[in-house]
């Protein structure tokens, strides 16, 4: 019986459980703003979601995937050490999902990572020019998000101020639909590469991947097809508990504020996207809420924006 081959089954299987609990848990990325300002009811928006998480299938390539990839070096990276990694992300993302806290799945399986890899080879195991770009992303994006949607929040209410316009507008729940999917696209674009790298490690672990002269992997057709299946299902599963949270809790959201929250999270994560830098998609997001709500005089809940830091 090859033990090998099940073993590195068995851990696809597990990076595909992780991929659908970054679903749940990151649902609320988009979702939040939406079902917040009912732009769109409560029942619909897991699915208008998942929809576009799945359709980056067909757009985006690989260069987030090969970046977490290579967060441990490939000598070290063995099938043992992926399971750690994948054991210890998954824990946390149903613990903060238990609790109803934005966190981050991203930094969770790039820490998961880090900790096996240490374990593993020691300092010399780890790919820290990786890590450091991941680390500076942790304040970079959330930075980036908040400002742009604060400029955006700006800019709508000197529109609506000017033309008489409700917060409330249909034009604006209009745009926030647009937007919106922009963010759930972006959401599948980041975060199922993510799994799609900790799946192509595992099979180069095992001998079942070939790597490119460049130093990237060949990565089948079938990857992103599982990864991107995963991610929308647990989309359409849903984290209501954070999406209360992201979308009632941090601030009071009207459309106009839930167009400009979407538009700083959707630079952000486009741009980390186009970049290939695995970032957080909920930082990006919940800082886009606070980012809106501080320039829409509304302000911020600061309990749990302490909350989401100290995750």
């Amino acid at each position: 019986m090859d033990w090998l081959l099940i073993s590195v089954i068995a851990v696809i299987a597990l990076a595909l459980l992780f991929d659908f609990t970054n679903g749940f848990h990151d649902a609320a990325n988009s979702v939040a703003t939406v079902v917040a300002t009912r732009a769109l009811p409560a029942r619909l928006a897991p699915w208008f979601s998942a929809f576009f998480n799945f359709s980056a299938f067909f757009v985006v390539g690989t260069a987030v995937a090969n970046t977490v990839a290579k967060v441990v070096h490939h000598d070290v990276e063995g099938v043992a050490v992926v399971f750690a990694a994948l054991v210890a992300a998954i824990t946390w993302n149903y613990f903060t999902w238990y609790v109803g806290m934005p966190s981050s799945s991203s930094h969770a399986i790039i820490g998961g990572l880090v900790g096996a890899g240490l374990a593993a080879g020691g300092l010399g195991a780890i790919n820290w020019a990786v890590v450091s770009t991941a680390v500076l992303a942790i304040v970079v994006s959330p930075a980036v998000a908040f400002s742009v949607a604060a400029v955006a929040m700006l800019i709508l209410a000197k529109i609506h101020r000017q033309w008489h316009l409700s917060e409330d507008a249909k034009a604006y729940k209009g745009l926030q639909l647009v937007s919106a999917a922009a963010v759930s696209f972006g959401h599948g674009a980041n975060d199922a590469q993510k799994t799609m790298g900790i799946m192509a490690a595992v099979l180069y672990a095992g001998g079942y991947l070939a790597m490119r002269p460049d130093g990237t992997f060949a990565i089948d057709w079938w990857i992103p097809l599982l990864a991107y299946s995963a991610i929308s299902i647990g989309t359409i599963w849903g984290g209501w508990k954070i999406i209360e949270t992201m979308g009632l809790r941090i601030t009071k959201l009207r459309a106009s504020s839930g167009l400009a929250a979407n538009v700083g999270a959707v630079t952000a994560i486009f741009g980390a996207t186009g970049m290939g830098i695995p970032i957080s998609t909920t930082h990006a997001a919940a800082s886009s809420v606070a980012g809106a709500g501080v320039a829409s005089g509304k302000g911020v809940n600061a309990r749990v924006i302490r909350e989401m830091v100290t995750a």
